[in-house]
C-alpha cells in the first residue's frame, strides 16, 4: 500500500519533530517511572494506577508511530515555489458565500494544523480541496456536511508559513 504525501509547511515539520523528540525523551522517562512506582505497589491485577500507566503508554507509543510516519512521509511546502494567484497550501483565501453574502477568511494549511476556531482548514477538507488552484473571481460549488455552498474567490493572500 502507498504511503499519502503530507504537506507541510516548514514551521510545521519543525513543530512535529519538536513533539516527537519530547514524546521520545521526556514523556517515556515519565511514564516509565510511573509504570514502576505502580508495579513496585503490589498486585497488578486490581491496580488502577498501572492500568493507567500501561494506557498512557500505549498511547504515548501511538502518537510516536503517527508522527514518524506523518515525517517520514512529508514533502515540505516551499513558499517561494508557490503561484499566489491561484489557491495553494499557505494561502489565506477570503471568499463570499453567494447566498448568504457572508464573506469568511480561511487560511489553507496541511492536515495537521488544522484549527477551526482560527478558520484554518486542510487543503484535504471539502472547502480547501475546492478552492485549490482556484483564481479571484472564480465561483466554487461546495458539497460540505451542512449542505451545498457556492463561494466566490475575493482575495488570495500569502499567509505566514
Amino acid at each position: 500500500m502507498e504511503e499519502k504525501v503530507n504537506l507541510l509547511t516548514k514551521q510545521n515539520l519543525k513543530d512535529l519533530r519538536a513533539e516527537l523528540e519530547d514524546l521520545k525523551v521526556n514523556k517515556r522517562k515519565e511514564i516509565a517511572a510511573k509504570i514502576k512506582e505502580a508495579r513496585e505497589q503490589g498486585d497488578l491485577s486490581e491496580n488502577a494506577e498501572y492500568d493507567a500507566a500501561k494506557d498512557e503508554q500505549r498511547d504515548i507509543e501511538a502518537r510516536i508511530d503517527e508522527l514518524e510516519n506523518i515525517i517520514k512521509n512529508s514533502k515540505v511546502v516551499d513558499a517561494k515555489k508557490i503561484d499566489f494567484d491561484k489557491i495553494h497550501m499557505g494561502c489565506k483565501v477570503k471568499v463570499r458565500d453567494m447566498a448568504t453574502r457572508r464573506e469568511y477568511t480561511y487560511q489553507i494549511v496541511s492536515t495537521t494544523e488544522v484549527n477551526s476556531r482560527e478558520r484554518k482548514i486542510s487543503y484535504e477538507s471539502p472547502i480547501g480541496a475546492a478552492l485549490m488552484n482556484k483564481e479571484v473571481d472564480e465561483i466554487v460549488q461546495v458539497t460540505t456536511p451542512g449542505g451545498e455552498l457556492r463561494l466566490r474567490v475575493l482575495d488570495i493572500q500569502k499567509a505566514d508559513l
